[in-house]
């Protein structure tokens, strides 16, 4: 929207005071001929703001001008409130909810009613059910890695797998940034040329190495996050397992299986039966076992069959 371009424009020569004609436009992906008219615009509604020629000249904004107006929508306002609420991840989510709330202070007064009925009536919890959140000792870590990534340099890590077996093994990262999911941070680099996704909470230890990052690409961290992601989400070994579970369990049910699921639970056609999409049928079996005789496996046949012989298995070794 155009409204929304000038009041960019606007808040950009605020901070910058003067800007070349062809870097507004880049900053704001338009031509030059359009931020000429958006300056025109600005001007006849009795902005101080003008062109200079010239080759120290560009768009400039008179000393002094200030204005009130913060740019945010009423819900944008609610989004920026929703990361202050979820302070959690270390000092970098600390830091997050600090620069919010700098920016909502700017917000003009007559606004203020409107944030604070937002702060009753809307809570955003990033932790999921049943955690106790990530250790003190995941705050170092997540501290080293930020510094890491913020200088561009090589780190080595002291990584712990996510079995648990063999213990943690130091591996040498190439960091292309941090990615928050869900309130778990992820370290995302280039590990002996391949990019891969650490999970911070199971980083033990964090090493400088004073070198600079060498990434195989050029690609930048929302890029190879999003493939990494995808690849994850779309495993071909995801699995949909037929449950049938009593009604009163089903929300409980739910909630516990959700961390291994790539998807929703969705209802089956037959009664009591609800479809889980589970990362692999391991993972189905392992988590489903735990609630013993209050679900029953329906389909598919392989993975019915699978908790039969683990079954067997348990009651071979305890019966």
């Amino acid at each position: 929207m155009r409204s929304d371009r000038l009041l960019a424009t606007l808040l950009l020569l605020q901070t910058h005071g003067r800007l070349p004609a062809p870097e507004l436009a880049k900053r704001l992906e338009v031509s030059t001929r359009t931020v000429a008219r958006d300056v025109e615009a600005l001007s006849s509604a009795g902005v101080p703001v003008y062109v200079e020629r010239g080759r120290n000249g560009g768009v400039v904004l008179m000393p002094g001008f200030r204005t009130d107006v913060s740019g945010l929508t009423d819900g944008e306002m609610r989004a920026l409130l929703a990361l202050t609420d979820g302070e959690q991840g270390g000092s970098l989510g600390r830091a997050v909810a600090s620069a919010v709330r700098k920016l909502l202070a700017a917000v003009p007064e007559a606004r203020r009613p409107g944030i604070s009925r937002a702060r009753r009536t809307v809570v955003v919890e990033a932790q999921g059910w049943h955690r106790t959140g990530q250790p003190a000792g995941d705050d170092v870590a997540l501290a080293a890695l930020e510094r890491a990534v913020a200088a561009d340099e090589r780190v080595r890590i002291s990584y712990r797998p996510a079995s648990g077996d063999g213990g943690a093994a130091w591996r040498t990262v190439d960091p292309y940034g941090l990615v928050s999911k869900a309130g778990t941070w992820y370290l995302i680099g280039a590990a002996r040329g391949t990019p891969r996704m650490f999970r911070v909470s199971r980083v033990e230890e964090v090493a400088a190495t004073g070198t600079p990052a060498r990434r195989p690409d050029e690609r930048g961290l929302e890029q190879v996050w999003i493939e990494l992601r995808d690849r994850l989400e779309q495993a071909p070994e995801a699995v949909t397992v037929r449950v049938r579970v009593d009604a009163a369990r089903r929300a409980m049910i739910e909630r516990v299986v959700t961390a291994q699921l790539v998807g929703p639970p969705e209802p089956d056609d037959e009664p009591d039966v609800i479809r889980l999409p589970f990362r692999a049928a391991g993972a189905a079996v392992g988590i489903l076992l735990g609630f013993g005789a209050a679900i029953e496996v329906v389909g598919p046949p392989e993975v019915r069959a699978l908790m039969a012989e683990r079954a067997a298995d348990v009651v071979a070794l305890y019966g």
